[in-house]
């Protein structure tokens, strides 16, 4: 029997590096385990980014690029970084919208922040994204997923018309990805698409051993063909493609180019296929829910490792600390702090000079004023940061992703303290102190004195960074296994 006409299947990959290395400069410098590269962001853009790119598979699927990452591919790899936005612009020019969406500024668990620092992180990315793309997103990808009534209803606030999720995340009969609505609980609704987890997980964990992008299609994506018109979705890490499975960019390129067209399906992106079809159907989300249960929101909460709930409150503690002064800086000079700040991206990102930032909100502050609250703000920065989800992943406290998110919370201490002549370092270290790792041995104190001496301890002179070594010849596809 011949394979049923308009059913349509997307794509969407994830690209994301956390942020390492030096919380102060944002360099990442040397990672001796990254074998014959200088930090692992090199060794995965030349394994997957610059491969995907130079085959045109950001072409043809529906993507996202943490801001982290985006940064320091226009930095350091900017032949990739012009290939990834150009992507964007030719899907622009023949379906009227772009393939690409957005993420918050930082890559932090949204529901386990406050709702004013959630707005600040998803409005900071969609500014971002405007920078690279040069247009509004439609969608936002939320880190890990994660999602929380609240967490969605900010979402839809700030214009975004959608967001993707796990199947495991959501009740009710579905059929496809959707689009479907969710109730926001407020008047309002926001569209989110459903992956298809079976699928997704298939290609994240198996794809060496699916026997080629054509085998697959006809054995395991031809037999999830839906109604007319519905879509399936694989929504999975990027680095899936070349990095964590080297060389399958070229399993993506022939799924996408050839396999998936060859039994029936029509290949679209996320944007397009919102335009093509509104929602019509409303479905449940778990509220803090994730992807994954194991980098679940319940572990940076009330997890079997304490020292992540006991890290979580210091840095709560912390944040509400320097908040509370930032916002009695602002309200004394007229200013309503919460719309500064999300307007600070722009100063973060060189747009505008910070005093005529502040010009904008109020007239005739001090010198001693502006640099009060500039630096205020500057600080804010480093703590979103400092809440990064990749601290959740390891199991020790003692290893660098949990010591870039401490070392980024001490330099927000440092830069407000300085700021108002206070001491945020002395409680935030105190607060430290249940931190305990298994590993070291060392208590939070100890952790915290050893970050301190790593990355705060007088400069030694660097070596430059050059940028990535970039071949300007493309990369042939080979034909997979059929």
């Amino acid at each position: 029997m011949p394979p049923r006409p308009y059913q349509y299947f997307c794509v969407h990959s994830h690209f994301f590096q956390p942020p390492r290395g030096n919380p102060i400069t944002g360099e990442i410098g040397i990672e001796p385990d990254a074998d014959k590269y200088r930090n692992w962001n090199e060794r995965i853009t030349a394994e997957s980014y610059r491969p995907n790119a130079e085959m045109g598979n950001f072409d043809r699927i529906s993507f996202d690029v943490g801001e982290a990452l985006m940064a320091w591919l226009r930095k350091r790899a900017p032949e990739t970084h012009q290939r990834i936005v150009a992507a964007d612009r030719l899907h622009q020019q023949r379906k009227r919208v772009g393939n690409a969406i957005a993420n918050p500024f930082n890559d932090v668990l949204l529901p386990i922040r406050k709702r004013a620092d959630k707005r600040t992180d998803l409005y900071w990315g969609k500014v971002a994204f405007q920078s690279h793309f040069g247009h509004d997103p439609q969608g936002v990808w939320l880190p890990e997923m994660a999602v929380d009534i609240e967490t969605l209803q900010v979402v839809e606030s700030l214009g975004y018309r959608f967001t993707i999720l796990a199947q495991g995340q959501t009740r009710g009969p579905i059929e496809g990805a959707g689009p479907y609505w969710v109730d926001l609980q407020n008047g309002r609704k926001l569209a989110v698409f459903v992956r298809n987890d079976e699928l997704s997980n298939d290609l994240a964990f198996n794809i060496h051993a699916v026997g080629g992008a054509g085998h697959w299609a006809r054995n395991k994506l031809a037999g999830r063909r839906l109604s007319k018109g519905a879509l399936i979705l694989v929504a999975t890490d990027g680095e899936t493609f070349g990095h964590h499975h080297l060389g399958e960019e070229r399993f993506l390129h022939w799924l996408i180019e050839h396999e998936a067209p060859a039994i029936g399906y029509t290949n679209v992106t996320l944007n397009e296929y919102l335009g093509m079809t509104p929602p019509r159907d409303f479905i449940e989300v778990k509220p803090f829910s994730s992807r994954n249960e194991r980098h679940s929101i319940r572990q940076w909460v009330s997890g079997h490792d304490a020292w992540k709930s006991c890290l979580l409150r210091a840095l709560d503690n912390l944040s509400n600390e320097i908040n509370d002064i930032y916002r009695e800086e602002a309200h004394a000079v007229g200013i309503n702090p919460a719309r500064l700040r999300e307007e600070y991206i722009r100063v973060w990102l060189g747009m505008v000079e910070g005093k005529k930032l502040l010009a904008e909100f109020a007239q005739g502050l001090t010198t001693a004023q502006e640099n009060r609250l500039l630096e205020l703000l500057r600080a804010w920065v480093y703590l979103s940061k400092s809440y990064v989800s990749s601290t959740q992943f390891v199991d020790d406290p003692d290893l660098p992703k949990p010591r870039y998110a401490i070392g980024s919370a001490i330099h927000a201490a440092q830069i407000a303290s300085a700021a108002v002549e206070a001491d945020f370092n002395w409680s935030f270290r105190n607060d430290l102190y249940l931190v305990k790792s298994q590993t070291t041995g060392l208590n939070g104190w100890e952790i915290y004195d050893s970050v301190y001496t790593q990355f705060f301890a007088p400069p030694e002179e660097a070596a430059p960074v050059e940028a990535v070594v970039e071949t300007k010849k493309a990369v042939e596809p080979k034909k997979q296994k059929a």
